[in-house]
């Protein structure tokens, strides 16, 4: 996959550099002049003028109150990123890493995170593989307790938030949530996910029954914010050869998303 892909519009150079020096004056903490921002950018400082009166009228740059040479960040930046969430990060970083793991495994991936009851596909490549038999994942919601991505979720998330989202599920009458009403079967699973280090599905599934798949956790900062699952048509192969076959590419993709997060976000980052 081109991680820079050709469109029709050329880039709009004004907004790269606005972007641009909105990042460097970001590690600025003390904020910066605009001689220094044309330092470290290596734009013009009348490019560089020019881009603070703009983000300053926009409200999003002030002058410093005790030199008025020094330019600094407002709060206004922070609705920059108010409605982006930590699962959206690390599907953001994730593309590139799963389109070097598909090389590796052919079959497809995909990168799911909770969404209250459900697991939901964030990324995929799946419209890449030839040997994807669904091309429109991004966006899907999976079952918790029948799919490999809900069942690795469940085993390797913290024991209060297993236990409540359990308790929800088996308030529903429904035939996907019955493992919630059954908690020693439930139970069982969840231990050999843990000794196995991966969850599993070989056709639990009774919308998508010709399938298997295998999934492993994706940690931030310690804690599962994810799960990546490959998937393949359950004819192909037993669990115990797609492990024996894939898991150490899947584990070594998923530990690469976490660096990469990791990198992107800071050591002092933490999940909401």
């Amino acid at each position: 996959m081109n991680d820079h892909p050709e469109t029709e519009y050329k880039q709009v150079r004004g907004l790269v550099r606005g972007l641009q020096l909105l990042t460097v004056l970001n590690r600025c903490d003390g904020g910066a002049s605009a001689a220094r921002l044309a330092e470290l950018t290596g734009l013009h400082r009348t490019t560089v003028r020019r881009l603070l009166e703009t983000l300053q009228t926009e409200g999003f740059v002030r002058r410093s109150e005790s030199d008025e040479k020094s330019y600094r960040l407002t709060l206004k930046v922070r609705e920059l990123s108010e409605g982006f969430r930590d699962d959206e990060w690390i599907a953001s970083v994730s593309a590139p890493l799963m389109a070097k793991l598909m090389q590796k495994v052919l079959w497809p991936t995909d990168l799911c995170t909770l969404d209250v009851d459900a697991m939901i596909v964030r990324e995929t490549t799946h419209r890449f593989s030839r040997l994807s038999f669904h091309r429109s994942m991004v966006g899907r919601r999976l079952p918790l307790l029948l799919t490999s991505s809900g069942r690795a979720y469940l085993a390797f998330c913290p024991d209060a938030e297993r236990e409540q989202i359990i308790a929800m599920l088996a308030n529903r009458r429904d035939e996907e949530n019955r493992l919630a009403r059954d908690p020693e079967e439930l139970e069982k699973i969840l231990q050999k996910t843990r000794r196995q280090g991966y969850g599993e599905n070989f056709m639990a599934w009774r919308r998508e029954e010709k399938i298997a798949a295998i999934a492993v956790p994706v940690y931030v900062h310690g804690q599962v914010l994810g799960c990546l699952s490959l998937v393949y048509m359950a004819t192909a192969m037993s669990l115990e050869r797609a492990a024996q076959r894939y898991l150490h590419a899947m584990q070594q993709t998923a530990n690469d998303i976490e660096q990469a997060v990791y990198t992107l976000q800071g050591p002092d980052a933490r999940r909401p």
